[in-house]
């Protein structure tokens, strides 16, 4: 009795492992063939689920796991003294920037990254935009490409630099928020950053207002004071428009009247025609002409229209454009 009690304390697994040790030793020798436990031949055998099975431990041996030597990560014979942890057996390369949570980023099939996405959401910096195209480099900047040291949140910690450097306008000077987003949008294309674009919601830059360069409207630096009417831009264009001459007939300076902002300005806006004189965007006529000139032919009168023109017909070639009106005020 006393030697086998003797025996029991002698076990070099430690007090926690209680199978019978001729569940994985054999008279033969105690070496245990890794053959028998990579088959599992033992899951075969009768009672063989009496046996220690790695699977049944809070860390089951997959993918690379399952073919590490047992020594590399039990040191000692003492099994249960193996930590569990990632940062135990494996050394932390990142340098404790990322925590020490390997399994976040790393899977134990081959241990590459490719839920950056994910992990980026995850951790309230979702990657969106010209952000998703973006190297990691491009923002963790640090002593080495396997640190990714904390950021921050805020546009101002990446794009301080933009911020001080950005002279069209001068941001600093004018005294802009640090909050990038208010102007910027991190999901415009990749023009909208580099030109310093803002989000015009309250004027849309679309058609024929994208331009690049902001100084073609933001003359002389001033962001702030810009006049939004059209003909605080497009004076010079009203006055030198000669077909129809613009000035001349009186026409008015609120340029949507009759033109959109397609490129171009094509004078398609003009809809109120339709109830003040005649059916040009609705009925037989809609789309059946593209410059003014194609009806008012006269040269600054646009009183004068020619329907001859375009409705040649020898039985009422006496009748004229008044008479063609007269019959046919509506178009019909």
């Amino acid at each position: 009795m006393f030697f086998a009690v003797t025996l029991m304390a002698q076990n070099p697994h430690g007090d926690n492992l209680k199978i019978d040790c001729a569940s994985c030793h054999s008279p033969e020798g105690w070496a245990i063939s890794a053959d028998y436990w990579n088959n599992r031949e033992w899951e075969k055998e009768e009672g063989g689920t009496k046996r220690f099975d790695h699977d049944q431990t809070r860390f089951p041996l997959k993918d690379r796991h399952a073919t590490v030597d047992c020594r590399t990560c039990h040191e000692t014979l003492v099994f249960s003294e193996a930590n569990g942890e990632c940062i135990s057996c494996h050394t932390d390369i990142h340098q404790q920037t990322v925590g020490v949570d390997c399994a976040r980023c790393h899977s134990s099939a081959n241990w590459l990254v490719d839920n950056i996405t994910e992990i980026h959401q995850q951790n309230g910096f979702p990657l969106l935009g010209q952000h998703a195209t973006a190297n990691c480099t491009d923002c963790h900047q640090s002593e080495t490409a396997l640190r990714f040291d904390r950021l921050g949140q805020e546009c101002i910690n990446c794009h301080r630099q933009d911020y001080l450097a950005t002279t069209a306008p001068n941001h600093e000077a004018a005294g802009y928020s640090t909050e990038c987003q208010i102007c910027h949008d991190q999901a415009g294309p990749s023009w909208f950053w580099s030109a310093g674009a803002a989000n015009h919601l309250f004027f849309p830059l679309t058609k024929g207002h994208q331009i690049e360069d902001c100084t073609k409207c933001h003359i002389g630096g001033n962001f702030s004071n810009t006049p939004t009417d059209c003909f605080a831009c497009h004076e010079a264009d009203y006055r030198a428009t000669t077909s129809p001459d613009h000035e001349a007939q009186g026409f008015p300076t609120d340029c949507v009247v009759c033109h959109g902002t397609d490129v171009g300005w094509p004078a398609n806006n003009f809809t109120d025609h339709d109830n003040q004189y005649f059916p040009i965007y609705s009925g037989k006529h809609k789309n059946k002409w593209s410059e003014c000139i194609d009806c008012h032919t006269t040269p600054g009168n646009f009183m004068v229209f020619d329907c001859i023109a375009c409705h040649h017909d020898a039985h009422h070639q006496n009748q004229g454009n008044t008479g063609c009106y007269e019959c046919h005020p509506k178009g019909r």
